[in-house]
């Protein structure tokens, strides 16, 4: 049987510390120089049966990492919601889970500090903490991480007020003069799909159209 060869190990110019590899004239893909090394990879060297796996696990798990540095360098993400996008893109769940696994050694996946994060920007835009809650919770969020951002923004005897009544108010103004109650129920809808509900809610709004 004629073995496959290795036809090309050199340098990958756009990831550090890895080389490229082609067999038999082939691109096959990207490994740590690492791997390379302790697998003694060069050229010439006939890929025979068990390296072939290995060369593939380690190709699949360098094309992983790749995507998730591509990934944070646009934004952070939650590990699980970056989990379901890599596995999307049809990363192999084995090496999606070393590159998160990686990423996450590298302190560039934290998701309490990405629940602090997201809590503390959407909240200066006028979301409420019902609406972080669900929204980190569909990203994979522990609830943990969120109750711990949530209390962090909102700490036990701050106001809490004070930006849903904003909101009430600039929403009642551009509703006119539409029926009381009309207008009730429409700035209620309006701040629950913002994430404020519940009581005081409800007398905010009751205030801003009496």
């Amino acid at each position: 049987m004629t073995l496959p060869i290795i036809t090309a190990v050199e340098p990958d110019p756009r990831r550090p510390g890895t080389v490229r590899l082609a067999i038999d004239g082939v691109k096959f893909g990207a490994v740590p120089r690492e791997f390379a090394s302790a697998a003694g990879l060069a050229v010439g060297k006939p890929v025979v049966p068990e390296l072939q796996p290995r060369l593939t696990q380690a190709a699949d798990a360098e094309a992983a990492f790749h995507t998730v540095l591509r990934a944070l360098e646009r934004r952070s993400f939650a590990r699980r919601d970056l989990e379901r996008r890599l596995l999307r893109k049809g990363h192999p769940r084995p090496a999606v889970e070393a590159a998160l696994a990686r990423g996450a050694e590298m302190g560039l996946l934290e998701d309490g500090a990405f629940a602090r994060d997201f809590v503390r920007t959407r909240a200066a835009r006028g979301r409420g903490p019902g609406r972080l809650m669900r929204d980190l919770l569909a990203m994979g969020v522990d609830r943990g991480h969120i109750d711990r951002a949530l209390a962090a923004e909102w700490p036990e005897g701050a106001d809490r007020t004070r930006v849903p009544q904003a909101l009430a108010a600039k929403r009642a103004a551009q509703l006119g003069d539409l029926p009381r109650p009309v207008k009730r129920r429409r700035i209620l809808a309006y701040l629950a799909r913002r994430g404020f509900t519940g009581h005081d809610i409800s007398d905010i709004v009751a205030k801003v159209v009496a």
